[in-house]
């Protein structure tokens, strides 16, 4: 089973943030992490994940434009992504930056693609998702692996169940 964990970061930050999702995912028993960004990525790695948590630096209050053409882009796979997880991430530069309106137009793709969305853990933040405005610290780095965690969990126990 497996986890693609997309993102695109134009300072490190959202890549940072990804790198420890992955971390989290890893965690899981039988579940690996697919980390890649977004000029990076394949509709193949769409099809063959099991789930996708997907992130972005706030532009604007929405998703970056790099990762909103890769939803786009592979939209002819979007049914066969039905009851995948999915889940959001987002980093900004502001602590009122837009995160969460940015993770929600993530979800909203998500949704789209037929996709079972979750958040963060509730040992986390047991919110939209993790977020973080600059250089995630080590509050946010841990609530990454939970959200990877989480997300590798669910996978793996939607796979057994089907």
């Amino acid at each position: 089973m497996k986890v693609l964990v997309l993102y695109y970061s134009r300072t490190g930050n959202t890549k940072k943030l990804a790198e420890e999702i992955a971390k989290g995912v890893s965690e899981v028993e039988g579940v690996s992490p697919l980390l890649k960004s977004t000029n990076e990525v394949t509709k193949d790695d769409f099809l063959s994940s099991d789930g996708i948590i997907a992130g972005s630096p706030v532009y604007f209050g929405t998703m970056a434009a790099e990762l909103k053409e890769v939803f786009d882009k592979f939209v002819s796979v979007r049914r066969q992504m039905e009851n995948k997880i999915g889940a959001a991430f987002a980093t900004s530069g502001d602590p009122t930056g837009g995160k969460e309106t940015t993770m929600m137009s993530i979800i909203q793709a998500l949704l789209i693609y037929g996709m079972i969305v979750v958040g963060d853990p509730m040992d986390a933040t047991g919110h939209y998702g993790v977020a973080c405005s600059g250089k995630p610290d080590n509050v946010t780095l841990e609530n990454a692996r939970k959200l990877g965690k989480r997300v590798a969990y669910l996978v793996k126990t939607l796979r057994k169940e089907g």
